[in-house]
């Protein structure tokens, strides 16, 4: 199958980018105007907590800048260099993002422990306040628009970046509250607030550096996807069954699988080649994955012998709690060949599991040459 998308899907994911830059335009537009204002108020009443929540917002504006080139530069159509596009870009921007909330949270903690050695008296205004609560109003109807166009578009950029602003919302509330005690008590908190503040942002910054992380490195397949692409695949009479499915992401929204089906031993080459195509289209449309390979198991339909040989080898391969599951198995009672594949927890290696098999049924069938292939558990 050709790595040629249909014409809505392309218009889908320039919708889906002209959103994501439009709601981080507005994001970056917010932010700024926040930090200006908190940075005035915290300067003018001599707050450190208001001044940390001021680079906050501040940050917040670059990295929303940084989703908007990271954006772009993922929507570059693909050329001979990058045949599968640019869509990981995405994933490094976000990486970037997350070491700037890192870095962020980091020296804001530096510089309220420094006002915590060495106090300095607050002065805040009614005014100061208004603005502060004003902000709180603000971010939490930033923070429900932009997680809700991320839902709309499936970006999890804009889904965390509507998350954070809400949590910044909290964030700003607990500075206008410490604020208010200390006109009511005279006692400063804003240093062990800022503290706070930079613990929860040095917190964001670690998880959303490791889930982005996860996602370039490669993390197993989502189980709901995997789940619907092998029942589309089995709906059709002639598979037994789906297998050895690896789903490999490009960005968002850009999955290549690769994926094996058993079939009966009696379909000519032209059968199958008509059923691959059929699943291949099947399978795009309901989940959008490309499916670019398709490999096939034959399995015995008119051997007796062969059957009971598989359900004893079954039995003997299950045995083992390393053991999850054998598939494309196929014995040749006149040419007294078995072949199969056993998928394995991680607690084994591939030579240590293949090593015990072959020397166990080895004995059961001392007369049979063994093909034993050693799968990993790569998706539900």
């Amino acid at each position: 199958m050709e790595n040629k998308q249909p014409t809505n899907i392309l218009t889908e994911a320039a919708n889906r980018d002209k959103v994501i830059v439009r709601t981080s335009i507005i994001g970056i537009a917010a932010n700024v105007f926040l930090a200006a204002f908190k940075a005035a108020v915290g300067i003018a009443s001599n707050s450190i907590a208001v001044v940390l929540d001021a680079v906050n917002n501040l940050s917040d504006a670059l990295s929303s800048v940084i989703t908007v080139i990271g954006t772009k530069l993922a929507g570059k159509k693909p050329d001979k260099k990058h045949p599968l596009g640019y869509g990981r870009i995405e994933y490094l921007s976000a990486m970037i993002v997350s070491a700037i909330v890192l870095y962020a949270g980091i020296t804001s903690a530096v510089e309220s422990v420094k006002k915590i050695i060495w106090p300095e008296q607050a002065d805040y205004s009614i005014v100061s306040l208004i603005i502060i609560a004003s902000a709180v109003a603000v971010k939490i109807i930033l923070g429900s628009y932009v997680r809700k166009q991320g839902k709309k578009v499936n970006s999890n950029a804009l889904v965390a970046s509507g998350a954070d602003a809400l949590f910044d919302a909290i964030l700003s509330a607990s500075v206008l509250l410490s604020a208010v005690i200390f006109m009511l008590t005279g006692i400063s908190l804003e240093a062990y607030v800022g503290v706070i503040i930079s613990i929860i942002i040095i917190k964001s910054g670690v998880e959303m550096m490791i889930e982005t992380l996860n996602d370039i490195l490669g993390k197993r397949a989502d189980a709901e996807t995997t789940k619907k692409i092998k029942e589309l695949l089995v709906s059709e009479p002639e598979v037994r069954g789906a297998y050895d499915l690896i789903i490999n992401n490009y960005g968002p929204n850009k999955n290549y699988a690769s994926v094996h089906l058993e079939l009966p031993d009696t379909m000519t080459v032209d059968e199958v080649d008509v059923l691959i195509r059929r699943e291949q289209l099947k399978v795009f449309k309901e989940t959008g994955v490309i499916l670019t390979g398709i490999g096939v198991y034959s399995y015995n339909t008119k051997n007796d012998e062969a059957a009971k040989i598989r359900n004893a080898i079954q039995q003997k391969v299950m045995s083992h709690d390393w053991a999850l599951q054998v598939h494309g198995f196929y014995a040749d009672t006149e040419n007294k060949t078995i072949r199969f594949d056993v998928v394995t927890t991680f607690d084994i290696t591939g030579r240590e599991s293949v090593e015990i098999l072959t020397k166990e049924i080895g004995e059961m069938y001392p007369g049979y040459e063994l093909q034993i292939a050693h799968d990993v558990d790569i998706s539900d």
